[in-house]
């Protein structure tokens, strides 16, 4: 044992050169191949500003305003009412003047869900168009 002389068994090296050309081809074939899908966006631009308009029409579109507090009181035409019998005034205005149009005015602290009601009242009451939504300014 003397005479002998032990090496040390030689690092098995492995080459890494092919296997990342390999990869380099791949991505530029997959890039190159690749088709972008084009997203469709809404449109998301404001009208226009409307026309000034005449005093005569502001006077001669009758309104029916109904307004919610900060406590979520409602009040139609200046009449405090509940959320049951909210369709019902609106149906009784509308009978009156069926030209009229519906304003819902909230103020900044008012519950959504009772301003989402008021709407579908508006709508149940048959107004499909003439429904605008209105914040208060008082905080």
């Amino acid at each position: 044992m003397r005479g002998r002389s032990h090496d040390a068994p030689e690092e098995a090296n492995v080459d890494l050169t092919p296997m990342l050309d390999v990869v380099f081809i791949l991505l530029i074939f997959f890039i190159v191949t690749s088709t972008f899908a084009q997203e469709k966006a809404m449109g998301l631009e404001p009208p226009p500003p409307p026309a000034p308009p005449d005093q005569e029409q502001l006077e001669s579109v009758p309104a029916i305003l109904i307004y919610v507090d900060e406590s979520n009181m409602i009040t139609v035409n200046g009449r405090t009412t509940d959320i049951g019998s909210v369709r019902a005034n609106i149906e009784r205005v509308r009978a009156e003047t069926p030209e009229s149009q519906v304003i819902i005015q909230a103020h900044p602290r008012a519950k959504s869900g009772v301003v989402v009601l008021i709407r579908d009242a508006a709508y149940n009451a048959g107004y499909q168009t003439g429904v605008n939504l209105v914040l208060s300014q008082d905080q």
